[in-house]
């Protein structure tokens, strides 16, 4: 268990990416009236903000 837990923690920036900051963006994007650019869905541009996101702060080690 503790192995497990060791591995999840390990990738947790990108969950916290793609499983928080890509709805809070498609969400923010929907209450604002903004389209998303290029022609894609909200969710889909917010999945590439919070995965780049996400895959930042697993490189760096920090969000900011």
């Amino acid at each position: 268990m503790q192995a497990a837990l060791t591995r999840l923690f390990a990738i947790m920036p990108l969950i916290f990416g793609f499983g928080f900051v890509a709805p809070l963006v498609a969400q923010v994007m929907a209450v604002a009236g903004w389209d998303a650019p290029f022609g894609l869905e909200r969710i889909v541009f917010g999945l590439i903000v919070g995965g780049a996101w996400g895959l930042y702060a697993q490189i760096r080690g920090r969000w900011l």
